[in-house]
């Protein structure tokens, strides 16, 4: 029984690591190291509580909460605003990816306050709705719309008349 147990856990982990790991990028503005460090401390938590999934409706989900109520915590501590790098290094194109377009929205995401950068990742990149973006940051859905309405009228100062070109390609 604990064999099967793991063996679920690992083909869960195997099937969500990726998707954790981007959501994780996004939250951290680029920073891959802490993203990873984000998305391990997430596994371990669901790890840690595996035995009772049952009890988990949606497990891909409830991940996803960890993963950024461990963000949210990271930031709260003082140690979270040290930055080992103040540009991406370079890399070589993947696959016809637009560096550019990527640097400069990690960039404009880098420049919300954690809390707004956590509910445009939860509303447009993992596409939840505003109520269970609310319950994963426990603030009410007013709080959720007002952060929304506020943290894109940033990213669109940020990015100035070039939001258009983004959303384009």
């Amino acid at each position: 029984m604990r064999q099967s147990r793991a063996d679920e856990f690992l083909e869960f982990a195997a099937a969500r690591t990726g998707h954790l790991y981007r959501s994780a990028c996004l939250l951290t503005s680029g920073d891959t190291h802490l993203a990873e460090d984000l998305v391990q401390e997430t596994l371990g938590r669901m790890y840690a509580l595996w035995g009772r999934v049952h009890r988990i409706g949606n497990p891909a989900g409830y991940a996803q909460t960890v993963l950024v109520r461990t963000f949210l915590t990271h930031r709260r501590r003082r140690s979270a605003t040290e930055r080992p790098l103040g540009e991406l290094p370079d890399r070589a194109p993947d696959g016809g990816i637009d560096l550019t377009l990527r640097i400069a929205l990690l960039d404009a995401l880098a420049a919300l306050a954690p809390k707004d950068r956590a509910v445009v990742v939860l509303r447009y990149w993992e596409d939840r709705s505003v109520e269970e973006t609310a319950d994963v940051l426990h603030v009410s859905s007013a709080a959720v719309r007002t952060r929304s309405s506020r943290a894109l009228a940033k990213l669109r100062e940020r990015l100035g008349g070039s939001i258009v070109d983004f959303a384009r390609r």
